[in-house]
């Protein structure tokens, strides 16, 4: 198909977050494996290492297994001062009622970071960040990190990257600027951006009573929120809410509403130390690939709700090695790289599916009642039969497929312990 990268072919990745660093690690290792010599350059202003917005992505910041076990086969392994926490169970909420969900899979690790250096009012030195710290691998591996924001990409038989210095020629430009900023090219790459939700954010000192490995998450409880979840980061917690439409006083809504299952962490309500209302990809972008360009990461589909750095990984893996082994035109990308787009999509639409049924279904609380009466009656039981407690850990951690939980939701022996449960929950209410 024509176009491949060539010796001193200059690759410009504009973002340096997971997904460009990423895309930065597979295309050199992909080069080095066929003896080609590449010119890398990642275009990143933020250096990663400023506490609070400006250094920070805004999501909750959870490895998923996949994640960390794909970070390993690039032969990294991420210093223990990035590992933030490990998260071992799940304490779910649903109108007024709770269950504890323990990691369904025992030898599959998730863990927490920061994304940036720690929140904005950290008292003490910066916390050591996950895209700091990816980022400096990239750059170990061969990458030039140009610290300049790309103002403007337009199209002269290439991408011309326009930034605070000359301008540049790319032989392949990517793009990996995520959602939450402006992107630079020009109408003739013919490039929409992917359909976004918003998300609340804060930080607040986690509690000396609260375990290091557990997790807070909550179901309804407010008109259209999705879900929400307190998640331990060292000395911290991280509070993220899924609220499409969300407002600038969404967390404090949030602690009204859940104030009697709070009580028992905090006497009153906790000081915010970093708050932000960032922007999530629900839907792919339309167009996410062209001749000599080519969209990863948030910027071109990702998974829904959960596992971004992940599906970064996959995205930015596909399309480089789609750019080293086929070519660079529409049409290798169209061969090797969209596949892998389409699949997250896909998945996307059983999550779809999943997050509005359990919408529906928790409304009620009988089902609601029932549902954590399965989880209960699963503590302990083995993996392969703990179908609830899946699909919950699921839900909240993106450590399975959407497909595959679809399947759990809707396997007969699903729904006749859901109906157990119902009828038992009605025995008691007579």
């Amino acid at each position: 198909m024509g176009d491949r990268l060539q010796d001193g072919s200059r690759v410009c990745i504009i973002g340096g977050g997971p997904a460009g660093s990423f895309a930065a690690l597979h295309l050199l290792r992909l080069a080095r494996e066929r003896s080609l010599h590449l010119e890398v350059e990642i275009f990143e202003p933020r250096d990663g290492r400023t506490q609070g917005p400006r250094s920070c992505k805004g999501c909750a910041g959870i490895l998923s297994h996949g994640a960390v076990h794909n970070l390993a086969s690039l032969g990294l392994q991420m210093p223990p001062e990035v590992v933030q926490s490990e998260l071992r169970s799940y304490v779910v909420h649903v109108q007024n009622q709770a269950a504890t969900v323990d990691q369904p899979h025992r030898e599959r690790r998730i863990l927490s970071v920061y994304r940036g250096a720690g929140p904005r009012l950290r008292q003490g030195p910066s916390l050591a960040g996950f895209d700091a710290w990816l980022l400096d691998q990239a750059r170990a591996a061969g990458a030039r990190v140009i610290p300049t924001y790309v103002r403007r990409v337009a199209w002269d038989g290439r991408p011309i990257i326009y930034g605070d210095a000359a301008p540049i020629a790319a032989d392949l430009l990517v793009l990996a600027i995520g959602v939450n900023n402006r992107h630079p090219l020009s109408s003739k790459f013919e490039y929409t951006p992917p359909q976004t939700a918003i998300m609340a954010q804060d930080e607040i000192v986690r509690p000396a009573s609260w375990p290091d490995g557990k997790v807070a998450g909550f179901f309804g409880g407010l008109p259209g929120l999705v879900f929400g979840a307190l998640v331990p980061k060292g000395p911290y917690l991280n509070v993220s809410l899924l609220w499409p439409g969300a407002e600038a006083d969404a967390i404090v809504r949030f602690y009204t509403a859940h104030a009697q299952a709070l009580a028992r962490f905090f006497a009153e309500r906790p000081p915010s130390l970093c708050g932000c209302l960032p922007l999530i990809a629900v839907r792919p972008a339309r167009t996410c690939f062209g001749d000599r360009w080519v969209a990863v990461g948030d910027a071109a589909v990702t998974r829904l709700y959960k596992d971004g750095i992940n599906s970064a990984f996959l995205t930015a893996g596909a399309a480089m090695a789609a750019a080293v082994e086929i070519g660079t035109t529409a049409a290798a990308f169209a061969a090797a790289y969209a596949p892998a787009c389409r699949q997250l999509a896909a998945d996307n639409r059983y999550g779809e599916l999943i997050f509005r049924t359990c919408q529906l279904a928790l409304q009620s609380s009988l089902l609601a009642r029932a549902c954590i009466g399965c989880v209960r009656a699963e503590a302990g039981g083995q993996t392969a039969r703990r179908i609830f407690s899946r699909l919950v850990w699921g839900m909240l951690t993106g450590d399975e497929s959407y497909r595959d939980l679809f399947r759990l939701l809707l396997s007969p022996v699903a729904w006749s312990r859901l109906a157990g449960e119902a009828a038992r929950v009605l025995r008691e209410r007579r």
